[in-house]
């Protein structure tokens, strides 16, 4: 068994093959077609795309680092670009991207010519790697085309708004994923940095103090800021002064921004501050939209403060929309990402009475509805981000387990949770709301992932895969 292997994509995509193109040849793009449940830095992005430009990442497989340097070529805008390893893990690397015209649309082509990583090793496992390459190019492939059936969908709703976005929490979670979304739509992105910003696209803030946090100055020239920058809420069992610390990241980080918004002479015309669902407390059966009261206790009371802290840029008429999210569903961080190695292992399953709801939201869904409400002028005050089919916790449990292959009947009483997590799990694992969507669904916001097994299957990577070949070359 010698010799290199080639293995072939082909996809039609929605767009004209310009379109295609262009999504791919702008910033942001390499951190939309990462697999999230691979563990994948880029420490180097090719920006901009041209003969010669390098992109450098790290792969981490368990306790093993591999780092890759690809070198681009044969750089044609509008119908392909080849990325080469310089250095890396494989015997050799070639990926050829083909944009090519097919009627009003397009179809996107990978081709990779490669020899597999370690020797005879790689090739003795070759077809696993297949398997693994399927999983990656059936994600790389499904995010491609819903992302620019998003872009026109917006494009032609609001038209062809080039906006210009201010993003504080930038570097997390959602705050990379909207970056890239937004920059590969076409938008210009201008990233709030607790550090000394590294070039034009940043700016410094500090999130910690409410009066001089943020410039206006730094502000006048946005046409949407989004705030997402909070401390995480489950990275840590509470005491006072965490919970403490929860608030303040929240509030004093919240009214900087909106005192800045307030004070600046050309004012940014949209203001979208994270909120949380946690605004509704512990509703039991009972199901609430955004018309509903807040819930009773510490984290309803942590939200509704969060919100109000935006009342400087409400005030000085600013649009101001408290985007309340759900739980995240992604393969790359958060309740998701905390779950997978459970339930892979068979130990997943209820917790508690699992009747608790569970109101979740797909992180791509998330990221557009960002967008969706910073081009839509109609809304502001809250907005549930959060997907039409909130469940119980059990059914949640059963399906997570149906998509990975596992059984979820393995389970975690209460008694447990309050005694290994306190009151944090209390909160978050033992309570819950079923919480609708109701002003997507009025402003008609098109969810690409409204069941569990749709998200499920995207960020665990167990979609089917399609029109996939691999051969062996002599």
């Amino acid at each position: 068994m010698t010799g290199r292997y080639e293995y072939l994509k082909s996809t039609p995509m929605p767009v004209p093959a310009s379109l295609l193109s262009a999504w791919h040849f702008r910033s942001g793009a390499i951190h939309r077609l990462i697999p999230p449940w691979e563990n994948i830095r880029v420490k180097r992005e090719a920006s901009p795309l041209v003969d010669g430009a390098r992109a450098e990442i790290e792969i981490r497989k368990g306790p093993v680092k591999l780092e890759l340097v690809a070198v681009h070529s044969d750089v044609v805008a509008g119908e392909q670009f080849v990325d080469e390893q310089l250095t890396g893990p494989f015997g050799s690397w070639r990926h050829r991207h083909r944009f090519i015209a097919e009627g009003e649309g397009s179809r996107l082509e990978d081709k990779i010519v490669y020899d597999p990583p370690f020797g005879i090793l790689g090739r003795l496992g070759q077809r696993i790697f297949h398997g693994e390459l399927d999983r990656q190019f059936a994600f790389r492939h499904a995010r491609t085309r819903e992302d620019l059936r998003r872009h026109a969908e917006f494009n032609e709703r609001f038209g062809a708004t080039r906006l210009r976005v201010g993003v504080t929490g930038a570097s997390g979670l959602v705050g990379r994923q909207l970056c890239a979304f937004l920059s590969t739509g076409g938008h210009d992105v201008v990233r709030f940095v607790r550090g000394n910003p590294r070039g034009p696209s940043e700016r410094s803030w500090n999130p910690l103090d409410a009066e001089r946090g943020m410039t206006p100055e730094s502000v006048e020239d946005l046409d949407v800021v989004v705030h997402l920058a909070v401390e995480g809420i489950a990275d840590g069992r509470w005491n006072a002064v965490r919970k403490q610390r929860i608030r303040e990241s929240r509030t004093i980080g919240t009214a900087a921004v909106a005192r800045a918004i307030a004070s600046a002479r050309t004012k940014p015309r949209a203001f979208i501050s994270a909120s949380a669902i946690g605004y509704y407390g512990n509703r039991g059966d009972e199901r609430v939209d955004e018309r509903s009261a807040p819930g009773t206790g510490y984290l309803a009371d942590v939200v509704t403060a969060w919100e109000d802290a935006t009342v400087a840029a409400r005030d000085a008429g600013v649009r101001t929309v408290h985007a309340r999210v759900g739980v995240v569903l992604a393969s790359a961080g958060g309740a998701l990402a905390r779950m997978r190695l459970p339930f892979l292992m068979g130990a997943g399953g209820p917790i508690g009475n699992g009747q608790q709801g569970m109101s979740w939201i797909s992180l791509d869904d998330l990221v557009a509805g960002l967008v969706f409400l910073a081009l839509n002028d109609s809304v502001r005050g809250a907005v549930n981000l959060v997907a039409p089919a909130a469940v119980p916790q059990r059914a949640f449990a059963k399906e997570l387990g149906r998509v990975l292959g596992r059984p979820a009947f393995a389970p975690l009483p209460a008694f447990v949770v309050r005694a290994l997590f306190g009151e944090m799990g209390q909160r978050l694992l033992l309570e819950g709301a079923f919480v609708r969507p109701s002003v997507l669904e009025r402003e008609r916001f098109r969810f690409a992932h409204p069941t569990l097994e749709a998200v499920l299957r995207l960020e665990l990577g167990r979609l089917k895969p399609e029109n996939a070949t691999l051969g062996q070359q002599s």
